[in-house]
């Protein structure tokens, strides 16, 4: 096979297809046939398939390699079902890995229950991740979500009712279990979300004007709808290859604030419960800082105040909790805004993730402004993120949070150095090995 077959067939519905592909590439790496440019840049938050993404898990830890990452993690929401299949394809391709889940918490019975966090949707609820999940110990998380997508999908389904009731008229027939639900995975252990119904959306607008002139048109003189001179312009070309997903965006922006439901508490666990559940399975539990957006670098947020305002408050209440961490995204924040961020992070003793979120095929896996001096340590964090969770898979009193750790008396600086610096060093085709080195 050569290799255009095996890029296209690396992102095959098929599974076994999916990992003999990454199979192959990497022989072709490690003979030197395929080569790259390798960076300083990671990546922890790269979504799958099994949320919303055009990538399937191995075909993501192949292009975070392309990209020149060290390190690629899947992170989905309410699913970790893309856990074991990412570990084995970058290990086949010769990339780091890390694998966790997203989930939206009810901050509702905290001092923060009236004020609106990280989530531009609802008032106390926020979006939380739990990084490095160890391999033992993904069967239970797999059970642990399985209650949440099962209410979620009750919501799903009224949602797409909710949207058909504004849209039919426009000659669309949107039905949940027939145009939503087999874009995803759930059938897997994945989730489905709301850019799961809105691309169902933007698959039947393609199918009833195609692609171009024509559904602008529609776009602009039946929907109303305003659109931005590259939207529109990328919408004009009908060889676009991003045609379904820049039509997801614009229908976000315009049409889930009309149909969106709030999750009730069933579905948003609450942010006690989750820390506690991911702390007992070793897993690291990080609150997604999101922080005042002014203008938002990545266009996807209008201008809005989040937790800037009462940030102090905020990181105060994680650590009653029991929060281990925080991640935030870089491209997403002012150096004035992580800067303050980080220095509450310390003071309190929270260790700091990066990840950018990765769900459209437009997207770059790159993160330059992790090499920017006010974010160069959070790639030595990723990296001990890495040998946290393969050492705490083979001994969980390695993980880097347990009370039983050899190096538990030390200061979480001291231990991160430690264990990034163990992270750099592992085979990442063998990432298991760094058991016995250790």
């Amino acid at each position: 096979m050569d290799l255009k077959q095996l890029e296209k067939s690396i992102n095959d519905r098929d599974l076994a297809t999916r990992l003999t592909s990454s199979s192959e590439i990497g022989s072709l790496i490690q003979s030197g046939f395929l080569k790259r440019t390798a960076l300083e840049e990671v990546n922890n938050h790269v979504h799958t398939t099994y949320s919303f993404s055009p990538y399937e898990p191995s075909a993501a830890a192949y292009a975070a390699w392309k990209a020149g990452l060290g390190i690629v993690g899947s992170i989905d929401h309410d699913s970790i079902g893309a856990a074991r299949e990412m570990m084995e394809a970058a290990q086949n391709i010769g990339i780091a890995s890390t694998v966790g889940f997203e989930l939206r918490t009810s901050f509702l019975d905290t001092p923060l229950g009236d004020r609106k966090l990280n989530n531009p949707d609802s008032i106390g609820i926020a979006y939380m991740c739990v990084h490095g999940v160890p391999k033992q110990h993904i069967a239970t998380v797999e059970e642990f979500l399985k209650p949440v997508q099962t209410i979620r999908n009750q919501r799903n389904k009224a949602q797409v009712e909710a949207l058909q009731a504004l849209v039919g008229t426009y000659g669309f027939d949107l039905d949940f279990e027939r145009d939503v639900l087999p874009l995803s995975r759930a059938d897997q252990g994945g989730s489905v979300t709301e850019r799961h119904i809105l691309y169902a959306m933007a698959n039947q607008s393609i199918s009833m004007f195609g692609k171009g002139e024509k559904l602008v048109h529609f776009l602009k003189k039946e929907l109303g709808l305003t659109l931005a001179g590259k939207v529109q312009d990328w919408l004009l070309d009908k060889d676009n290859p991003h045609y379904a997903y820049d039509l997801l965006g614009v229908y976000k922006s315009t049409f889930l604030p009309r149909f969106f439901i709030q999750p009730s508490r069933e579905e948003c666990l609450d942010v006690r419960e989750v820390v506690t559940f991911a702390n007992s399975i070793g897993a690291i539990a990080a609150y997604a800082y999101l922080g005042d957006v002014a203008e938002s670098v990545t266009g996807d947020k209008k201008a809005e105040k989040f937790e800037d305002e009462f940030l102090e408050e905020l990181l105060d209440v994680l650590v009653d909790i029991g929060f281990p961490a925080i991640t935030y995204m870089p491209p997403r924040n002012t150096k004035e805004q992580m800067l303050r961020l980080q220095k509450l992070a310390r003071e309190r003793n929270l260790m700091e993730i990066s990840g950018v979120d990765i769900n459209s095929s437009r997207q770059s896996m790159n993160c330059p402004e992790l090499l920017e001096p006010t974010a160069r340590h959070l790639v030595d964090a990723a990296w001990a993120l890495v040998a946290h969770e393969k050492l705490s898979s083979c001994d969980d009193t390695l993980g880097l949070f347990h009370p039983d750790n050899p190096l538990s008396g030390s200061s979480l600086e001291k231990r991160l150095a430690h264990y990034a610096a163990l992270g750099r060093k592992m085979d990442t085709h063998d990432p298991y090995s760094l058991y016995e080195q250790v």
